[in-house]
């Protein structure tokens, strides 16, 4: 295996590692407004929601104007 595969390998796991913590932090904050009654599931998964179908649309537009 040659070094630039060795060092691709590790940043891939150095990319997990810090995906791994950001989804913790996300979940943490999540439940910490339910928790403190700030919002409700529904409106946390309704506005994710709303925000994926908004990117899903930017994309279709951007792919649309090459």
């Amino acid at each position: 295996m040659k070094l630039d595969s060795i060092e691709i390998i590790g940043q891939i796991a150095d990319l997990k590692e810090i995906d791994y913590k950001n989804t913790l932090a996300v979940a943490t904050l999540i439940e910490l407004l339910v928790e403190k009654g700030l919002i409700t599931k529904h409106e946390f998964t309704r506005k994710a929601r709303e925000l994926e179908l908004s990117t899903e649309a930017e994309i279709t537009v951007v792919r649309r104007c090459r």
